[in-house]
């Protein structure tokens, strides 16, 4: 499953050029990777964002509950000025969707 952390402003007007920092922590959470999207390297070298939805953060597991946990605990160690995400996914059934038997 993936979270995506978006910049400040998302989706009306993100903001560009913040900091991205904890992505070598986010890295080393069990079962958990992360991709970048909304990316860019500042001219002294540090990773920012550039657009709205800056990174993906996926969770993997034997099931959706470890792939939510991975996903979440990486995604709390990376830290954007004013960047969010949303804090339920994955916490139920999918709208439309039945619950496995």
């Amino acid at each position: 499953m993936t979270v995506v952390i978006a910049a400040e402003g998302y989706p009306a007007s993100p903001v560009g050029g913040d900091v991205i920092d904890g992505m070598d922590d986010a890295d080393r959470v069990p079962g958990a990777y992360v991709l970048q999207a909304g990316t860019a390297v500042s001219s002294s070298g540090m990773l920012t964002a550039s657009g709205g939805r800056v990174l993906n953060v996926v969770g993997h597991g034997p099931d959706v509950a470890a792939a939510r946990a991975s996903a979440y605990r990486a995604a709390d160690r990376i830290r954007l000025r004013g960047g969010w995400y949303r804090k339920d996914i994955a916490a139920g059934p999918a709208p439309g969707t039945r619950p496995e038997a």
